[in-house]
Formats: C-alpha cells, structure tokens, sequence
C-alpha cells in the first residue's frame, strides 16, 4: 500500500498536460491536411499510367499520411480527443 500512496503523491504533483499544438489551432490544421490530400489524389489520378509505379506510390504514401494526421486534427478540434 506504500507503493501505492508514493504513486498517488507523484501523479498529484507533476504538472498538468499541456499539447504542443495550440487547440485552437486544430480546426485550421485540420483543413490544411486534409485539402492537401485531397489536391494531392487529384494529382495521383492524373498521372499519366506509362510512367513508373515509385512515383505514384509516393505521392499516395505522402497524401495517406497527411489525411491521417487530418482526421486526428478534426476529431480533436471537435472535441473527440484520440
């Protein structure tokens, strides 16, 4: 139980969190990701189909990875913390 009361002591004193992204500043990241990544599947379905596949597996690798960052972004603007 010392254990315990040790923790409980530790866990009350340290400071509270603080994100490193200003939450009001959410919304507006939010739309920047996720218009960029629907620009960028634009750009992907236009590439011409004779040239290689690194290429377009590039540009939707990137376009995965900044709607991902997007939605986490909206959801946290909107109050649904993940």
């Amino acid at each position: 139980m010392a254990d315990y009361q040790s923790l409980k002591a530790l866990h009350a004193s340290l400071p509270p969190f603080s994100p490193s992204v200003p939450v009001a500043l959410l919304p507006y990241l939010a739309f920047l990701l996720l218009g960029l990544t629907f620009a960028l599947a634009f750009y992907s379905s236009t590439l011409p189909k004779n040239t290689f596949p690194i290429r377009e597996t590039a540009v939707a690798s990137i376009a995965s990875i900044l709607g991902g960052f997007g939605v986490v972004a909206l959801f946290c603007s909107v109050g649904v913390y993940v």
